[in-house]
Order: C-alpha cells, then sequence, then structure tokens
C-alpha cells in the first residue's frame, strides 16, 4: 500500500541526534542475548495460507541493518533489530525457544518422551511452522502439555497448530491455565472484540508497509500474523502460588499473578532446569497499564508486588528467565536484577502518578512532569517500546479517578464533531487554521499542528490542505516515537488519511473462541450488541433448552435490553428453541433461516419469526470504523443534557 513517505524534518533529526547521544547503545549484551543458542532458522521465515495469503513473512524486517536512518527514533531501531532476530534457540538443554514468528513466542520444554508447550503464538498457521521447525532439529517428540500462560490471544490463537481437539478430549494432551482464562480469554475477544481488533490494527500496524518509512516493529515484537485463531479449553486450571504439576517427567511450580499484564495469568518455574518464565510479567521493556488497543486497566501496583514475590520464591536459584516475548536472560544474579528493575518501574509509575493526583494534577499534567530515575531511565529494559510512560501515567489515573479530570468544563463537552466545527469557527475559518498550522508545522511544534488540524479534519473533512497536512504531521511524530506502538499508530493515521481505510486484518473473534462462550456469555454478547433505538417497541420471549445438558434458559428482550436467566421463566415463551450446546453460537451469529437451523440440529417450536425479529435488531459492529476522520453517524441527542 504506497504512503508516499516524506523526508524527516530537521526539528526530527534533531531530536534523533540527541537521542543517539544520551543513551547507553555501547551496551551490546541484548544483542549477545538474543542471539545465544541459536540452533536454525527457517529459510525463507514465512508462512502462507492455503489460498496462498502471505500470513507471516519476517524476511519484510531485513532492512533492519545498519544505523537508524533518521525516520526512525534508534532507540525503537535497536529494538526492533533485536526483536526481528529469529529461529529455534536452546534456552538451556532441554529447554527450547522458537522466536521472530509471531508477535510472541513459543517455548518447548523437553520431557522423558514428548514435550510441553509454553505458549501457541496468535495463529494455527504460525504454530505448526514453529513445532516444525522444532521437530526438524529436535526429533518427533509427541506434545504431552501446552500452558496457556495467559488469557491474550496470541497465546492461545495457535494451539491447534500444536494438537488436536480430539488428543486433548481423549487424555493425551493436558492443557493448563490460570484461573479465570476462559471467562478472560473469551470476553476480551468478543464483547468489545470488533473494536479492538479495528484499533488493533492500528497498533501493530499490520497493514503497513515494511520499511525505513514505514513499519519497523512494535515493540514487544514485530507485528501480529494474520492467519487462523483457534482455541481448546483447558483441561486442568491453576488457583494458588505454588500448585505444582508434572507431565512426562517436566515438574512445574506456579505462580499466580492475576491483574496484571491480564486479567488471568500466571508465572512457571522449571525445578529441573532451574529456568523462570516470567510469562508477560517481565519483558525487555516498559509494558503497557492500558493498551492502545483498548483493554481494563491494569493494576501496577499488584504487578511490582508479583514480582517481588517472584525474586522471594526463585530468585535465589533461577539460573534463566524467558518471557512470553523477547530473548532470555541468563545468571542469577542478572535474573534478579533485571526482575527488581521491571518492580521497580512499575512500582515507581503508580506511586509517584498517584503522589501528583493527590496535589490535583492530572493525567495529561503528570505525563508532562513524570520523569523515572536515571538508573531506570538507562536500562534499555526499562524503555517505553511497548507501553510509555505517557500513556500508563494516564491509565494509573484512570484506573483511581476516571474520565473526568475534575475541570467543570469537561462534564459536558460537545461531541468531537462539534467541537471542531466551533473551534474552526472562533479561529477564523478552515483555510486560517491550515495557513497557521502550516507555520507551527515549519517550526516542528507537530503535536500542536496534529491537535488543530484534526479539529479541521473533524468540521471540515473534505478540506484537501487539512488532510494532507495532518498527514504530513503524523508522518512527523511516528518517526520520533520510540514506541513502536505510537510510530505504528501515527503512521497507520497517516496512511489512511493519504490512502483510505484498511479495514482489521486480523479478527480475534474467530469461530473457536465463539464456541467456547458459556450460554451466559453468549447471551451477555447478544445483548452487547442489540441496536437499543432499533429494538425500543420490541417486545419478546425465547426458552431455549440444551439438549446435551438439559440447562434451561430464557431470553427476554424489552426496552431495547436483551435479559436471560431462571427469573424470566414465568411468562409463556413466545418460542421455544431445543438445540445442543455446540449448536447455540448459530443463533448468535444471525443463523435463523429455516434451512440453517435444521442444518445446526435447531428445532424452534411456537412463532418461528420471533428469531428472525431478534436477529433484525441485532447489529454486529462495524470492522472498519473510521478513526482519523469523523465519518460516524451524527449523534441525533447532541445538544440534549441527560
Amino acid at each position: 500500500m504506497p504512503s508516499n513517505p516524506k523526508s524527516a524534518s530537521p526539528t526530527i533529526v534533531e531530536q534523533q541526534r540527541a537521542l543517539r547521544e544520551s543513551l547507553p547503545f555501547a551496551d551490546d549484551q541484548d544483542f549477545a542475548d538474543a542471539t545465544r543458542g541459536l540452533i536454525a532458522r527457517r529459510d525463507p521465515n514465512s508462512v502462507t495460507a492455503e489460498d496462498g495469503r502471505v500470513l507471516w513473512d519476517n524476511a519484510t524486517y531485513d532492512f533492519l541493518e545498519g544505523e537508524p536512518p533518521d525516520t526512525v527514533n534508534p532507540s525503537l531501531w535497536r529494538q526492533s533489530k533485536l526483536a526481528a532476530i529469529d529461529g529455534l534457540f536452546e534456552v538451556v538443554p532441554g529447554i527450547y525457544q522458537v522466536r521472530g514468528l509471531d508477535l510472541s513466542n513459543t517455548t518447548f520444554v523437553e520431557g522423558d518422551e514428548g514435550v510441553v508447550v509454553v505458549d501457541t503464538l496468535l495463529s494455527a498457521e504460525t504454530g505448526r511452522a514453529a513445532l516444525d521447525l522444532y521437530r526438524a532439529h529436535r526429533g518427533d517428540r509427541p506434545v504431552k502439555a501446552v500452558i496457556y500462560t495467559h488469557s491474550h490471544v496470541d497465546h492461545f490463537g495457535g494451539v491447534k497448530g500444536f494438537v488436536t481437539q480430539d488428543a486433548v478430549d481423549t487424555g493425551q494432551v493436558k492443557i493448563f491455565a490460570p484461573e479465570g482464562f476462559m471467562e478472560h480469554a473469551v470476553s476480551e475477544n468478543v464483547y468489545a472484540g470488533t473494536a479492538m481488533g479495528r484499533r488493533a490494527s492500528y497498533m501493530y500496524g499490520a497493514a503497513l508497509d515494511r520499511g525505513r518509512t514505514g513499519q519497523v516493529g512494535a515493540g514487544l515484537g514485530q507485528t501480529v500474523s494474520t492467519g487462523t485463531v483457534t482455541l481448546i479449553a483447558p483441561t486442568d486450571i491453576v488457583t494458588t502460588t505454588g500448585d505444582d504439576a508434572t507431565v512426562d517427567g517436566v515438574r512445574m511450580v506456579f505462580q499466580m499473578a492475576p491483574d496484571t499484564e491480564a486479567p488471568s495469568e500466571m508465572l512457571i518455574y522449571f525445578p529441573g532446569f532451574k529456568a523462570l518464565c516470567a510469562a508477560e510479567d517481565a519483558t525487555h521493556t516498559f509494558h503497557n497499564l492500558l493498551t492502545l488497543r483498548g483493554a481494563v486497566v491494569r493494576d501496577p501496583h499488584g504487578w511490582a508486588k508479583y514480582l517481588s514475590e517472584t525474586i522471594a520464591l526463585f530468585g535465589s536459584e533461577v539460573e534463566v528467565a524467558f518471557a512470553s516475548h523477547h530473548w532470555p536472560t541468563w545468571g542469577t544474579d542478572r535474573i534478579v536484577e533485571f526482575l527488581s528493575t521491571q518492580r521497580d518501574l512499575y512500582a515507581y509509575v503508580h506511586d509517584q502518578t498517584l503522589r501528583m493526583m493527590n496535589h490535583g494534577l492530572t493525567g495529561p499534567e503528570i505525563a508532562e512532569q513524570l520523569t523515572l530515575p536515571p538508573a531506570l531511565e538507562n536500562t534499555w529494559s526499562a524503555r517505553g517500546y511497548y507501553g510509555s510512560v505517557s500513556h500508563n501515567v494516564k491509565a494509573v489515573y484512570q484506573r483511581y479517578l476516571g474520565w473526568f479530570d475534575g475541570n467543570p468544563a469537561s462534564l459536558w463537552e460537545h461531541t468531537p464533531v462539534e467541537q471542531s466545527k466551533r473551534y474552526v469557527e472562533f479561529m477564523g475559518g478552515a483555510d486560517a487554521v491550515v495557513a497557521k498550522a502550516r507555520e507551527s508545522f515549519e517550526a516542528g511544534d507537530f503535536r500542536w499542528v496534529a491537535q488543530v488540524i484534526n479539529h479541521v479534519m473533524f468540521a471540515d473533512p473534505t478540506h484537501p490542505g487539512a488532510r494532507e497536512l495532518l498527514a504530513d504531521t503524523y508522518e512527523q511524530l511516528g518517526y520520533v516515537a520510540e514506541n513502536g506502538t505510537w510510530r505504528n499508530w501515527y503512521l497507520s493515521g497517516t496512511t489512511e488519511l493519504r490512502n483510505g481505510q484498511f479495514g482489521t486484518p486480523t479478527m480475534t473473534s474467530a469461530p473457536d473462541v465463539v464456541a467456547q462462550l458459556t450460554p451466559e456469555m453468549l447471551f451477555d454478547a447478544m445483548a452487547v450488541q442489540v441496536d437499543g433505538p432499533k429494538a425500543w417497541d420490541e417486545n419478546l420471549t425465547i426458552e431455549i433448552t440444551l439438549t446435551d445438558t438439559d440447562s434451561h434458559y430464557r431470553l427476554g428482550l424489552s426496552n431495547g435490553v436483551l435479559t436471560h436467566g431462571p427469573h424470566l421463566r414465568s411468562a409463556t415463551p413466545d418460542a421455544t428453541v431445543t438445540t445442543p450446546s455446540s449448536a447455540l453460537s448459530a443463533l448468535a451469529m444471525g443463523t435463523v433461516s429455516p434451512d440453517a437451523l435444521a442444518d445446526a440440529g435447531i428445532t424452534v417450536d411456537g412463532d418461528p419469526s420471533v428469531l428472525q425479529r431478534l436477529a433484525s435488531v441485532l447489529d454486529r459492529g462495524d470492522p472498519n470504523f473510521a478513526i482519523v476522520t469523523p465519518d460516524r453517524p451524527d449523534d441525533p441527542t447532541e445538544g440534549t443534557l441527560r
């Protein structure tokens, strides 16, 4: 997708030079660690679908050689070079890791006869490629167990590239996961899955050109694969720190860490190898407290406490620490230092944000003032390649005080479009604003240009000068960003302004994920799809009987709200649906034609039009919704106090 890239401005060139002089670029320990133990690489390291679509191609990052260009932050360039190193690596004898085949890593822990797999990448296709690479060099060992370290899709989505549902159902393979895994893995990718998926397309830059003026990585890894997301439910749920299990001679000791990087997360210690899997709680970056794609705000206070617990539990004997992203760390002293730095990073940002909050500062004000201690600022693993001090501070503020900054002017603001119309009028009209903003652009005040020209775009999206200037501005902000996801977000905005919307390359609300919804979760997922105004006058009840579990549910739609539960069973239903649990998701997907229902094994008694009436008010969302332009329906309630 051509984006007509421009050169870095003199302001950006100077900022890149200053950063090169301020950070310890002579420290190359990370490069030694990232290449240590390399056994083999896939050549070419690409994965394609059956129809020929390229789902992953790490060769697109071959340009990451030599010194950084002026169009890439030199610190991010360094991180991307490290994250792009791919292959099968020996962590220690008996533990092997495949890196550079997706956003995340997958790890193989060898047992007496087979292997335990830790995390599965995002797609079944990349997962299968990783398993093939491992087996090509370590033998055709059967998979005895899979561990999901946490509930994010890039750690379970590739599971069917490693094992089959039948192997799990027949007891040949165990799947371990932390308590709450299924609830969070499924709900995150379904309830707000359309919005998160669209925003993730910006965050990971999956649709952007790779190159020195384009996508160079995402900080945590290079990008996400675009293959088939799969899910197999866990067989063994871990609930307590200190719980252990042995599979195929591999002993695993678990540490629970809920509400850290994921709502459901755990670390694993392998005593026989003196190896710690830190999941995603200690990687070579400052992680997100609130990811840009959107999520529940994470708890940095608890995160720091769990890392202290990790040090106390395993720090005296651990000899290697590896994670679900990036490269391992070897040596007890280095590992304890690494974990301590990560702990202090989350604790410092949490504590100092609260301290300044209690002086009345708002999130944006704290983000401008808070600086890390020199020891953290100059540690590569604490740099903000994925999370940043700026947006993590705002996340802490949001966690404690919410969206409202306390200023009465913020209580009832106009919508973005209505604000922009008024701002532009006050500032003398679109032409005048663009002319003044060009002067600010030449002066290098790109943050200000982005703010004011965004108002012009939302007031008059057809203004050609505004669109061009805003695209150029986002491009410069992308060039200077140290955070990989910020760069991707800015350059995605540039690309869509210049070339049109690219939609959502990877959808995580895949059939395998939807199929794992409990009936209650599925009904909740349907409820958030109801178009309220469209359903205001609709009133219906549906009784659902699940033949395999002999469970009964009653759905009711009234006042634009879909409710469910036994409390609704007193009324006579308009229709009764009898179905196996496995076919229930067909209702949520709007598959309600007689033939489709029959094919799914669903029978309907009573008024058959009720299902169609329900399906007609379900709004599936728009995976191509606008982000940098105001292409949204007008709000009919604009100006009405509610």
